[in-house]
């Protein structure tokens, strides 16, 4: 076996050595920002003594809502159908399977940017009738620069951690060995959805409610990473 020369690099070990010695430290990041994006859930229903009423009315319903929220044009960024039934309702007395009334539901979801016209909006939706409205669900996008942020903040803690280790030492950091990943993004997940607000008739245009003076919750973006770094060797 060869002995490396001086001017050979020198090969990687996966531990400390007294020529140079190794620091493991973690560094961690929680920030608050303001949330970028609200999820509200709209969920239409209808009820009609023969499927085809209750399927008319349900479409007649769906399409208002889904008129109402494109009225808002870019400040609706998403908007989708989720879930769509028609089921019959069956008497509780009677001999025999006897169908009483038909229930139709759609489920919408849709996306918002400008939260000021969100509360306008939610108050509108909620006055429709047979109409639900859910949430809204906060949340920042997925490519948000509050990620970005968060991993740099867990960094540059990792560094200074470091950092006043060897300084502890009486010595310095002379090289990253290992940044690992361990999770930066601690995801919040949506609230459950509490109760909307069912109403059984429309309402004039003089006799809306007032617009939702909604506070956007401040989201919590967490990063943490792990760090290892060799010092030069101290005097003990």
């Amino acid at each position: 076996m060869t002995t490396p020369t001086p001017d050979e690099p020198h090969p990687a070990v996966p531990y400390g050595t007294p020529d140079a010695p190794r620091i493991a430290v973690r560094g961690e990041a929680r920030l608050e920002v303001d949330p970028e994006i609200a999820r509200i859930g709209i969920t239409v229903a209808s009820r009609g003594k023969d499927r085809r009423t209750a399927l008319d009315d349900l479409t007649r319903r769906n399409t208002t809502v889904l008129d109402l929220i494109k009225t808002y044009g870019d400040t609706v960024e998403h908007l989708e159908t989720g879930s769509f039934s028609i089921n019959p309702e069956l008497k509780e007395h009677g001999r025999g399977e006897r169908i009483h009334a038909y229930h139709g539901r759609v489920r919408i979801t849709a996306e918002l940017t400008d939260f000021t016209a969100l509360g306008e909006l939610t108050t509108r939706l909620a006055d429709q009738e047979l109409t639900r409205v859910d949430g809204p669900w906060w949340a920042l996008r997925p490519d948000s620069p509050a990620h970005r942020q968060a991993r740099q903040h867990a960094v540059k803690e990792a560094v200074q951690r470091a950092r006043e280790y060897a300084e502890a030492l009486g010595t310095t950091l002379a090289a990253l060995v290992e940044l690992a990943d361990i999770g930066a993004e601690n995801a919040e997940p949506y609230p459950v959805a509490g109760s909307g607000r069912m109403r059984s008739a429309s309402f004039a245009a003089e006799d809306t409610a007032a617009a939702l003076d909604l506070e956007p919750q401040r989201q919590r973006v967490y990063a943490q990473v792990n760090a290892r770094f060799t010092m030069t060797p101290p005097r003990l």
